[in-house]
């Protein structure tokens, strides 16, 4: 059935993609045997090859294996970005284990919900990161493994990887029923939930990523610029794009502009995917020469929409493409982008990529299609949709309807097919590209012994984006300063979603029946904004 946005994918990129029969470990492997001696990961002065990289993971899984590790098991992954987040990944996909994705800002009581969610039994962290374990009081039953140097009673990856262990058991993947990744994500209400990625979910979601490149991306020929935090799903398939096609992945451990600028120069690579805020802050940047960006064939961006006037002068400056698209996490990465030629649609997130469908439906039913320009929920169906959130069947059931699945956001399409993201139906706050819910961090509040009410939201901020603000009614003959309860959530939350200012009120608007009301103070907030 032909769809309107068909006309405008570029005549070698497919309506449908034949999908994979390969697990992500079998991709590594091909990669590694057919492109040994290419460089795979560029870390600091240290250079990986293919081979080497290949021989380090099985070392690693040989030696997880000899000590119990088996097909099924949750394994923590906390790290920044770095050489060894590769070597780990396709260790644990060689033995069918679950990569359960822990952001190292994260604080003990955000990591001790993860844990006792996924029922992870492994982690492989820095030495510093193990003290978070220490204090949620479950050390005795995780074996901590260090990438880093160790104390002598910890575990180190590098004196694993060493004893150069053989056996393996043979490679036992079913693609659309094994988990392969567990991506912890929010929502409105309640914790953050695991959702289930199998390896038919990220290889074929691969394979429409690098297809829409429409033959840009070459293979065997790009290098990788990892600026996007590999524990997040646009990092996981950067990485993941970049080691299948046998292109070469430059590790940066945190998003800084100055190393930034230094890698570009010393490096020169052609591929970058960022957050709107990396482009900005790449601009802003009093060192920015005008042949530091050249290099570049593709600036992928997600997570937030990209101003007009940044999308052009990255352009400019660079020479390549700015290709704005859209996923979530519950989708594995990507669901629509702006096609790398012909048409293309400033301020849109693209039309649908290969293998993907789209429909729009009315926010009360949920089943009426939406005529064209008419803004509703936004539904996707394709390989790419997650398997279901983990030991989670009624969340699950509320997001996946007969093969659809409900995003929470609200889009428009126009005659062409284009997209537009209008609004969310979810209360997501967008803030630096990280997503961040109210609802954990109104738990953080609660938990305040002076806190009667709260109301967490986001407000516009020139540089992230979003940032986090939150309203909040004291107990009566309590007393807090702003400054305190910013600290209270900076000690439970990650710094990246602890509010950067409290409102400290009498009162917090409520509807007819006492439901607090968030859109109210969002309203709020602009008509300020409008005024200033």
């Amino acid at each position: 059935m032909s769809k309107p946005w068909y006309p405008f994918y570029p005549t070698n990129v497919p309506y449908e993609i034949e999908l994979s029969e390969l697990s992500i470990y079998d991709l590594f492997e091909r990669t590694a045997e057919e492109r040994p001696t290419n460089k795979a990961i560029i870390s600091g002065e240290e250079v990986l090859t293919y081979a080497q990289l290949k021989h380090q993971s099985d070392c690693l899984a040989a030696a997880l294996y000899h000590r119990g590790f088996r097909k099924g098991d949750r394994i923590g992954v906390m790290l920044p970005n770095c050489k060894e987040y590769a070597i780990v990944t396709y260790a644990i996909h060689r033995l069918g284990g679950v990569l359960v994705q822990m952001n190292p800002m994260y604080q003990p009581n955000e990591l001790a919900h993860i844990f006792d969610d996924s029922e992870a039994s492994w982690l492989i962290s820095h030495q510093e990161q193990q003290q978070k374990i220490q204090a949620i009081g479950i050390a005795d039953r995780i074996t901590m493994i260090a990438t880093d140097r160790g104390d002598g009673q910890t575990a180190n990856l590098y004196q694993w990887i060493a004893e150069e262990r053989k056996q393996l058991p043979p490679l036992d993947i079913q693609l659309k029923e094994d988990i392969a990744v567990l991506q912890y994500t929010g929502g409105t209400t309640g914790r953050p939930k695991g959702a289930m990625l199998t390896h038919f979910n990220i290889v074929s979601n691969f394979f429409q990523n690098f297809i829409s490149y429409a033959g840009v991306y070459e293979r065997f020929s790009e290098s990788v610029l990892g600026i996007s935090p590999l524990f997040h799903g646009m990092g996981m398939m950067n990485l993941n794009t970049a080691i299948f096609t046998g292109s070469t992945y430059i590790v940066m451990d945190r998003f800084e502009t100055t190393k930034v600028l230094e890698l570009m120069r010393k490096h020169r690579p052609t591929v970058i995917a960022g957050s709107p805020t990396m482009y900005i802050a790449l601009l802003r940047h009093p060192d920015l020469q005008p042949t530091d960006l050249r290099s570049l064939k593709i600036c992928g961006c997600g997570s937030a929409p990209m101003p007009v006037e940044v999308i052009t002068e990255i352009e400019r400056k660079s020479g390549a493409v700015i290709i704005e698209g859209y996923g979530l996490t519950e989708a594995t990465s990507a669901v629509s982008r702006n096609p790398m030629t012909g048409m293309r649609k400033i301020g849109s997130i693209g039309v649908p990529i290969s293998s993907t469908d789209i429909k729009i439906v009315d926010l009360v039913s949920g089943t009426t299609e939406m005529a064209v320009g008419e803004p509703g929920e936004l539904l996707v169906k394709g390989p790419q949709v997650m398997k279901g959130y983990w030991k989670n069947p009624e969340a699950t059931q509320q997001i996946l309807q007969n093969g659809w699945l409900y995003t929470g956001d609200i889009a428009k399409m126009d005659e062409d097919g284009f997209l537009y993201i209008v609004g969310r139906k979810k209360e997501m706050i967008i803030a630096g590209g990280y997503n961040i819910y109210p609802a954990e961090i109104e738990e953080v509040l609660y938990e305040h012994p002076a806190v009667s009410e709260a109301i967490v939201y986001g407000i516009p901020d020139a540089y992230r984006g979003e940032t986090v603000k939150a309203s909040i009614v004291l107990k009566p003959e309590m007393h807090a300063t702003e400054a305190e309860i910013i600290e209270w959530c900076r000690e439970r939350l990650a710094a990246y979603k602890s509010p950067r200012f409290i409102d400290i009120r009498t009162e917090l608007p409520k509807t007819a029946v006492g439901k607090l009301l968030r859109r109210a103070l969002v309203e709020e907030e602009k008509r300020k904004l409008s005024h200033s």
